[in-house]
């Protein structure tokens, strides 16, 4: 049997002479910030941007101090524009006022942060977030799921949903039910690197079947 091929994962630009698209775990330097193998993200009809520059330009308002955290599985695909918002956007809707003294010092400090935590964003595995998509905060994005282009999505994704708008609603699901589970069940992408390239045309096919039988070799 040939010895089965795949990408290096630790390549910054995977495509020869193309630097607008990397594989983004390389380019991750904060301890908040997680993103599995071969996760990619693309910056194409974005001139001016850089795609090594993700965590500084596409995750907001993303404060130590809060301690929530960018989960990103593996596989995914995330387009031009895409926007993660963390928690250090929101603000408290109780208080007289929604402004946020308590970040400020020289006497303001004394005054309650105000900033209301709605946990860690996570994205799923292979899951495809459109063109300039936004994030809200403490958001999931289940397994497989596909967000549109311009979409805000303020809800959870269910796995294999496609959603859209604004704010995103879910469109329709990719499978039924019974389909979804079995995928979830198979989880592909936590196979070893060399089944997955054996396994390929399965993977990028429609034979569920014929999947799940790889999965249990």
């Amino acid at each position: 049997m040939p010895v089965a091929r795949y990408p290096d994962p630790d390549v910054l630009h995977p495509i020869t002479g193309y630097d607008k698209l990397v594989f983004l775990k390389n380019c991750i330097t904060r301890p908040n910030i997680s993103v599995g193998a071969f996760t990619y993200f693309d910056v194409t009809g974005t001139p001016d941007a850089r795609a090594e520059d993700f965590e500084t330009h596409n995750v907001l308002y993303h404060f130590d101090f809060i301690g929530d955290k960018l989960l990103i599985g593996s596989f995914c695909a995330l387009g031009s524009g895409v926007r993660f918002l963390m928690n250090g956007a929101n603000h408290e809707l109780a208080p007289v006022s929604t402004y946020p003294f308590g970040i400020f010092s020289d006497g303001w400090e004394a005054a309650p942060p105000l900033c209301q935590s709605r946990g860690d964003t996570v994205v799923g595995n292979d899951a495809w977030i459109g063109f300039g998509a936004t994030i809200m905060p403490g958001r999931t994005i289940g397994h497989g799921a596909i967000v549109g282009s311009g979409s805000l999505v303020a809800k959870d994704v269910p796995p294999y949903a496609i959603v859209g708008g604004n704010p995103a609603r879910v469109i329709r699901q990719r499978f039924p039910d019974a389909v979804v589970e079995r995928l979830l069940a198979v989880a592909w992408w936590d196979w070893p690197y060399a089944k997955i390239a054996r396994h390929l045309p399965l993977i990028a096919g429609a034979d569920v079947d014929a999947l799940e039988r790889a999965a249990g070799e």
